[in-house]
């Protein structure tokens, strides 16, 4: 595959060095057209499947940049887009002619929206805000018309700017009528309690200091937009561009692209979560395992990021509708500090949490496993959360390797049957999917993959030795992603091993490679020119099908809280389509008795299942609080939501109470370990009491029980082992 990949760049090289791409000293217009005609023609030579630069393709650029400039609509009004409209199917044709005309004139008219807007924060937060009116916020930012006058978009300005202080408003009320009972508790305990600040203000003075912490907030924004130059802008268009080939293409200014290769290295310095933004909303897409966020519990995927206070200011910074990158900036921080930040749980309550930033434990990262014990019966359980291996040497440490040990080590325990568990496990070596694909099979197919040209390439595992030939499930989710999908794909394929989880997998099935433009360059007196994140190939299961978009479907579906959202590849925009090849040739392992009756036990006790009743509701409820657009600003009204919210959520509760009746241990190399590492040893309480209230582990163990193997089949595969 690697090879492919370099003559696919070495022919791209040669038709970009033909164009005679040179630089001298530029100002930054002509940088901006000679980056655009470097960046069109790589996508153009190198994408695996090049969209064709016509009308169709200039109204989705129009339309996504204007909406990533102004996705509040706050500042663009309806005769600006009128003025716009006249380029929507004139972006293709300026590209190819290198006319930045487009951009210049929505650039333009936002600086001079920006600079309008700044008096109308100034002015509405000066005057107290009437909370008795009954009046609604429609935060479905997408649906809102553009204001078609000053009037009406200085009054969109002061439903959003109610909307942001009745937040604060609400905090301060509940912090003073909460005050009596942290008195009373602190009293019991025999400890002094102080009253703060907050709690000895008047209703009037807490309505004045809630406008006060909203003004901060922008002041603050508008502070940190004034550093950003034309160039930054110029960035967020060329996305614009880029995107349309496909959500994973993407254009990395200089500094972008020295974080990607930071974070690709594994040096995460911040609070080791990934970010993107939806709806307008900065959310939570990954937690890094062994970051603070994952080491606190303070955050999940789904939710969403409001506000950011660092630790010397004293009031937050609303990021509701910033640009993702400068989110990042204010979120992420040198190690050892810290920040608030106000954040929108996937059920829709509010809650404040403060992370000390740190660097991630990339020891968290790798292969861990524990023997699960049920009556006189023990199981392996391995959880791998990401497919890794070292860039500089493959053998010298990868997740391929360390699985091995691993079952190794599981199967010196009397391991009977071992659970793979890929849950939120989103990818990363493909070689280490095979590998790990390998120690389950005795050789063939593992997985296709298509290259520019779409000529296909079969990756198989060439190895006869089987580690592992007893019983086998793999764990998935909806954030189970690329690598992980090629692996429980080739397990289905084969029926090597059954696969429990969601409905199905996340959906990625395309590959990336990471291009500096630089290269491309004969001189270059200008500076950095970034780099083109490009997909340049696709995977196909050995059974002929993709897992893009479609993902691996689950042999047995047990909801979960992700289940009603909208969270995988299906889910963004321009995604590569889902298609079939022919198979390769691949023997289905005949290790099993009963493999389809197994699934189907399973399904039976699924359906018995109050547990999973009770979490099916929970993520229908989640869905709902999600999908509602409308906030009321009357403040009776909206502490009584938020009441009835906390009460709904109770009866979910039970969720994380549930007990599984296993045993975990970890095994004795690790116990070695724990006594010399009381860190290590608090994780693995951690995780041990994690598992225990996992339904989706005890039902793995159930199907480990219930899947018989063929001791025929079995006695050929020790003896080709021997």
């Amino acid at each position: 595959m690697q090879k492919n990949f370099k003559i696919l760049l070495l022919a791209v090289f040669v038709a970009v060095a033909s164009c005679s791409f040179t630089s001298k000293e530029f100002n930054d217009p002509e940088k901006d057209k000679l980056l655009v005609d470097l960046i069109t023609y790589v996508l153009e030579k190198g994408h695996y499947d090049p969209k064709e630069m016509d009308n169709v393709f200039s109204a989705g650029v129009y339309k996504d940049f204007i909406e990533a400039m102004d996705p509040l609509k706050r500042y663009f009004l309806a005769s600006d887009l009128e003025e716009f409209s006249v380029y929507e199917t004139e972006i293709d044709d300026q590209i190819r002619s290198k006319e930045l005309t487009f951009f210049s004139v929505v650039y333009d008219r936002y600086m001079q929206r920006a600079e309008e807007s700044k008096g109308y924060y100034k002015e509405i937060l000066s005057e107290p805000f009437d909370y008795t009116v009954d009046e609604r916020i429609n935060v479905d930012y997408d649906k809102l018309p553009y204001a078609t006058s000053k009037e009406e978009l200085k009054e969109r300005w002061r439903q959003q700017l109610k909307f942001s202080t009745i937040s604060n408003y609400y905090d301060l009320v509940e912090e003073k009528n909460n005050a009596p009972k942290k008195k009373k508790e602190a009293e019991e305990k025999g400890e002094a309690y102080i009253e703060s600040d907050n709690a000895k203000l008047t209703l009037e003075e807490m309505e004045a200091k809630a406008r006060q912490t909203s003004m901060t907030a922008l002041d603050d924004y508008y502070d940190f937009t004034n550093d950003l130059e034309r160039k930054d802008y110029f960035a967020v268009f060329l996305n614009t561009v880029v995107e349309e080939f496909d959500p994973h293409t993407n254009y990395f200014a200089p500094p972008d692209r020295d974080r990607f290769d930071l974070r690709m290295s594994g040096k995460l310095e911040g609070i080791g979560a990934r970010l993107q933004k939806k709806n307008d909303y900065i959310t939570i897409v990954e937690v890094i395992s062994g970051g603070p966020v994952w080491r606190g519990e303070h955050m999940e995927v789904g939710d969403a990021i409001l506000k950011v206070k660092q630790e010397d200011e004293k009031e937050p910074v609303s990021i509701v509708g910033m640009r993702v990158d400068d989110a990042v900036k204010l979120i992420k921080g040198p190690k050892g500090t810290k920040v608030t930040l106000t954040v929108k749980r996937v059920d829709g309550t509010i809650e404040e949490e403060t992370i000390t930033r740190d660097v991630v434990e990339l020891e968290e990262t790798y292969a861990k496993s524990t023997l699960i014990e049920k009556e006189d019966k023990k199981f392996g359980l391995i959880n791998l959360p990401a497919f890794y291996f070292d860039m500089k040497d493959y053998g010298e440490r990868n997740s391929a390797t360390d699985v091995k040990k691993e079952i190794e080590n599981l199967k010196a325990e009397g391991m009977e049957g071992l659970v793979l568990d890929l849950r939120d496990n989103g990818g990363g070596s493909l070689r280490t999917a095979v590998d790990i694909a390998g120690l389950f099979i005795k050789d063939g197919p593992v997985v296709q993959v298509a290259s520019g040209g779409k000529k296909k390439e079969v990756l198989e595992d060439e190895n006869e030795e089987i580690v592992w030939d007893g019983p086998l499930v793999i764990l998935v989710n909806e954030l189970s992603a690329s690598a992980s999908e090629i692996l429980a794909a080739a397990m289905q394929d084969y029926k090597r091993g059954i696969i429990i989880g969601s409905v199905q997998s996340y959906g990625k099935g395309t590959v990336q490679n990471m291009i500096d433009l630089n290269q491309w360059l004969r001189q270059n007196d200008m500076g950095d020119m970034g780099a083109l994140k490009l997909t340049t190939q696709k995977f196909y299961r050995v059974n002929g099908g993709s897992t893009q978009l479609e993902g691996v479907k689950s042999d047995v579906v047990m909801p979960d809280r992700y289940s009603y959202i909208e969270i995988g590849e299906r889910d963004y925009d321009n995604p590569l389509p889902y298609d079939k090849i022919s198979p390769a040739n691949y023997k289905v392992w005949d290790g099993y008795i009963d493999y389809e009756g197994t699934i189907n036990r399973s399904k039976e006790r699924m359906a018995k299942s109050e547990q999973l009743r009770l979490i099916d509701e929970n993520a229908k409820y989640i869905k709902r609080s999600r999908d509602e657009n409308f906030v009321t600003l009357n403040f009776e009204k909206y502490a009584a939501d938020i009441e009835k919210r906390k009460e709904e959520t109770k009866r979910f509760d039970a969720i994380g109470e549930y007990d599984n009746k296993l045993n975990y241990r970890s095994l004795p190399g690790e116990i070695a370990l724990m006594k010399q590492d009381t860190t290590l040893q608090e994780k693995r309480k951690r995780w041990h009491k994690s598992l225990a209230k996992d339904i989706y582990v005890e039902e793995a163990v159930n199907v480990l029980e219930d899947l018989k193997l063929n001791n025929i089949r079995n006695g050929k595969v020790a003896k080709i082992k021997n």
